[in-house]
């Protein structure tokens, strides 16, 4: 097969760089030189990063704790901008200085707080503002696309997910289905690999829909696979589903400020994510949920939903009618009212974001991952590892999964003993294909 075009654009920008700098890729010069020409590389000094002698697992004898961490875990703890503790405080000192009369006063009143990041997070995701509301948790937000968009009725059922997803969403539409009356095991349809191979195939995707079409009410997905980093192909999933009358659900907690999301543009259904990992909002960061207008723009069919009082139309909600008006939008699916402190630490992030692009951050995601990909091929003896993230550029973000057979617990405490910062998963026990990874993102 011939290489993935992305890939081959990677490959040579990365050789003419070295052209350009006189530097070897594999050189430390060279990263430098990378370094003094990156237009986003200001972004670095607005985060905190842990110093290697702060972290629990450095060794004083193979590293300087002196010096920065190497991160690469932003897949599972976004890093904390600068800005977070000032938003907080200050929310923290409007509630000491005035108590419930913050809902209405200052820069920030608290009863619409999620007003200013709605708009932001829209931005980040390819979405319209009135299809996005900032709320609950991100399987909270799961489970209330299933009840507005998984309808099972006679014949069609199914539930399309894959095979290995993360067991959060495994559980939501185990559940969802029983709710219904359904066995689980007859609901779920599950997606795996081919034998020997670690990521699903856009194709077997949509031959599966093909096959079985008529009987799925839901394809439920990961933009962003979590396990190998696996971005898969939204558009062409979406629409195929859409061909054979199913609605769609994309979780996207491992997509949201990773990947470029154009949720409106590509007609997805519903799409939920969190804000903890690539949004940098903090530890149980409050969660993202999308639903597209052709859901509740005028005409369309009302959507069943679990309703909330922060769902009501704004105007009448305090009257206290006992009679239910959902406002206009994403926000009707809303349940309670937002976290204050947890929205303003989500702000800190999404004001860095609006500083740049995600077609920007992603140019610089493709180019410095496949960096990575070119020192870890170019200076690991071969058969030491096999990296299971496709090598498409296309088809994955920021993240590479390295699949060491035997050694990969060894491999990660040798890495954060040297302070480099790494996720370590065991494989699912239904998977053959899948072993024990270091994730590096």
């Amino acid at each position: 097969e011939s290489p993935p075009a992305a890939m081959v654009e990677v490959e040579k920008s990365l050789r003419s760089f070295e052209a350009e700098s006189g530097h070897q890729a594999g050189d430390e010069a060279f990263a430098a030189w990378m370094d003094s020409r990156d237009t986003l590389r200001h972004f670095r000094e607005m985060f905190h990063i842990p110093k290697k002698g702060q972290l629990p697992p450095t060794n004083k004898e193979v590293a300087d704790l002196e010096e920065d961490c190497i991160y690469m875990t932003g897949n599972s703890l976004g890093l904390q901008p600068k800005r977070t503790r000032e938003l907080v405080n200050e929310e923290l000192d409007k509630w000491a200085a005035v108590g419930v009369h913050g809902h209405f006063e200052g820069a920030r009143p608290w009863m619409p707080i999620d007003e200013c990041v709605v708009g932001k997070c829209a931005k980040v995701v390819g979405a319209l503002p009135e299809e996005v509301a900032i709320m609950n948790s991100l399987t909270v937000n799961l489970h209330l696309l299933m009840v507005a968009l998984y309808d099972p009725k006679p014949g069609r059922t199914k539930i399309l997910a894959e095979g290995h997803s993360f067991p959060s969403d495994f559980y939501a539409f185990s559940s969802q289905a029983e709710h219904h009356g359904l066995s689980a095991a007859d609901a779920l349809v599950e997606l795996w690999p081919r034998d020997g191979e670690h990521t699903l195939r856009t194709e077997d995707i949509l031959a599966k829909l093909e096959e079985i079409g008529e009987e799925v009410a839901v394809v439920a997905l990961s933009g962003v696979q979590y396990y190998t980093g696996q971005y898969f192909e939204i558009e062409r999933i979406t629409a195929k589903a859409h061909e054979k009358g199913c609605r769609v659900v994309w979780d996207c907690a491992h997509a949201a400020g990773n990947v470029e999301l154009r949720l409106h543009d590509w007609g997805v259904d519903g799409a939920c994510w969190c804000t903890y990992k690539y949004l940098n909002a903090g530890p149980g960061g409050i969660a993202g949920f999308f639903i597209h207008e052709n859901h509740w723009k005028q005409g369309s069919a009302p959507l069943k939903r679990f309703a909330g009082w922060w769902g009501h139309e704004k105007d009448s909600r305090f009257r206290m009618e006992n009679k239910f008006v959902p406002s206009v939008g994403a926000a009707g699916f809303q349940l309670s009212n937002p976290p204050v402190l947890q929205v303003v630490s989500l702000l800190a992030s999404l004001e860095l974001f609006e500083q740049t692009t995600m077609q920007d951050l992603c140019g610089k995601s493709q180019l410095l991952t496949g960096y990575l990909e070119l020192l870890l091929k170019s200076q690991i003896p071969a058969g030491t590892c096999t990296i299971i993230t496709p090598t498409d550029p296309d088809q994955r973000g920021c993240q590479l999964s390295l699949l060491f057979p035997g050694v990969a617990a060894n491999v990660q405490k040798a890495l954060e003993a040297r302070g480099v910062v790494t996720d370590y998963r065991a494989p699912p026990l239904r998977s053959p294909n899948w072993k024990n990874i270091v994730q590096l993102v």
